[in-house]
């Protein structure tokens, strides 16, 4: 049923923490199981599948380094796709198959935040493409680590209580959960003397990467802003 996963046996973890990813994603899929609760997802099979899934685009993106490392790099993206078509071929429901390839795709966008400082922007962005899969995603990213290195998984967990901290800080001054332009497509149209079309898509796309910028702006200021913009075009 899943040809995929007899093949992570034959990849090894680039970090060597397990024998192979074949026993890494076994242990995610554990740690997933148990992050449920506080998640408030028990017996989520969407959580549960990806965690199985999530690493079956490293045999496609497996590369030898100098001196003898190896890289999967875009094991993600690759992964997402081999999912969506594994779904498919067994034939999940289109709501299935959308959430686990979304949460495969977006399984490694968190590593990397202890080590630089996010911008709110940044953060905003990480919400707005989680979408309806956050909760998923919180848990499926802190199953993922699975190193035997006690002090590396310290900064980790506590690297992402932070990010999840500034998510609920931003979600109650901003309502993160439903970002979008402080106008609508209407106001666009009245604003500029516009009938629907691609130009409106445009301006929203513009109002869209303003909000993720610099946050709620206002109606009004939002306004000035695309005044300005649409003048300078």
């Amino acid at each position: 049923m899943l040809p995929e996963l007899p093949a992570l046996k034959l990849e090894v973890d680039e970090h060597h923490h397990h024998k192979d990813v074949y026993e890494h994603t076994l242990r995610v899929v554990e740690q997933a199981i148990s992050y449920e609760a506080d998640y408030g997802l028990e017996g989520d099979f969407v959580l549960r599948f990806a965690a199985l899934l999530h690493d079956i685009g490293k045999p496609n993106t497996r590369r030898l380094e100098p001196g003898g490392g190896v890289t999967f790099h875009q094991h993600d993206l690759v992964g997402a796709r081999l999912a969506k078509k594994r779904l498919q071929a067994l034939r999940f429901d289109n709501d299935t198959i959308r959430d686990v390839s979304r949460l495969i795709e977006l399984h490694l966008r968190f590593f990397g935040y202890g080590d630089q400082a996010w911008s709110d922007s940044a953060v905003r962005r990480y919400v707005r493409d989680a979408g309806e899969q956050l909760t998923r995603l919180h848990a499926l990213t802190r199953s993922d680590v699975t190193t035997r290195n006690q002090r590396k998984a310290d900064r980790l967990a506590h690297a992402y209580d932070d990010l999840e901290q500034r998510i609920a800080a931003l979600q109650e001054q901003e309502e993160l959960d439903s970002i979008r332009p402080d106008l609508s497509g209407e106001d666009i149209m009245r604003i500029l003397d516009l009938k629907p079309g691609r130009e409106v898509g445009e301006a929203r796309s513009f109002l869209m990467e303003l909000r993720l910028d610099q946050g709620q702006l206002g109606a009004e200021e939002a306004e000035k802003r695309l005044l300005a913009w649409w003048s300078a075009r």
